[in-house]
């Protein structure tokens, strides 16, 4: 088997796509939900030209797949398969690079102060009426997808809404996954404002890989 083959090349598509900061970043956005160029710029950190050829580049790969809606063009996550070898590469990164494994090593001392909760112990606490799972993303996203009965509170809007949440529950809050930090942000938020609070590592992607409830729509 040499190099030149064409099965080769072919995989050589997907590594090219992948292997770029933002292109990843971007491609992490859309686990969340489907989004236009405009708003993942935004949250990327990136200019929307610059978006657009990064977005384009995982286009071609078939990695991400888009449709045009009015004036806008959403981008989605071509399909399970791409969610699912994206959480593998990051686990194989999380075994192999010291670098990754360092940084993992902080965010776990981050959210270890924060007592992270398990899923299943939040699933049985969620049946029972223990608790109240909060959604501290952006509104789009919670609205492409959440962890059913969760309601949604972007970070931004928390000081403005936190009246309105009960203090005689605990509150457990999440948002894109274990390198995330807008949760852990809102749980010291919460606290300093003496609520029961605690941060749920585990984002929307981690849910709907080990089959768990998800639902859609805006704030029940």
């Amino acid at each position: 088997m040499k190099g030149s083959d064409p099965l080769f090349q072919q995989l050589a598509r997907i590594g090219h796509a992948l292997g770029n900061g933002p292109r990843l970043a971007l491609l992490e956005l859309l686990r969340q939900g489907p989004r236009n160029v405009e708003a993942l710029a935004h949250e990327a950190g990136l200019s929307v030209a610059n978006a657009s050829q990064h977005l384009k580049v995982l286009r071609q790969a078939r990695l991400v797949e888009a449709e045009k809606r009015g004036i806008f063009v959403t981008y989605r996550v071509a399909d399970q398969a791409v969610d699912d070898f994206y959480r593998a590469l990051r686990g194989l990164a999380e075994k192999r690079l010291a670098e990754v494994q360092q940084i993992a090593r902080a965010f776990v001392q981050e959210r270890g102060s924060l007592e992270a909760v398990d899923r299943q112990r939040l699933l049985e606490r969620v049946r029972t009426g223990e608790v109240t799972v909060l959604d501290v993303r952006p509104g789009e996203e919670y609205r492409a997808a959440h962890i059913a009965g969760a309601v949604s509170v972007p970070l931004k809007e928390l000081e403005s809404r936190m009246a309105g949440l009960p203090k005689d529950r605990e509150i457990v809050a999440y948002c894109r996954g274990p390198y995330c930090m807008l949760a852990p942000e809102a749980v010291t938020l919460l606290r300093s404002r003496g609520y029961r609070a605690v941060v749920l590592s585990d984002g929307v992607a981690e849910w709907r890989a080990q089959g768990l409830p998800l639902a859609a729509g805006r704030t029940p």
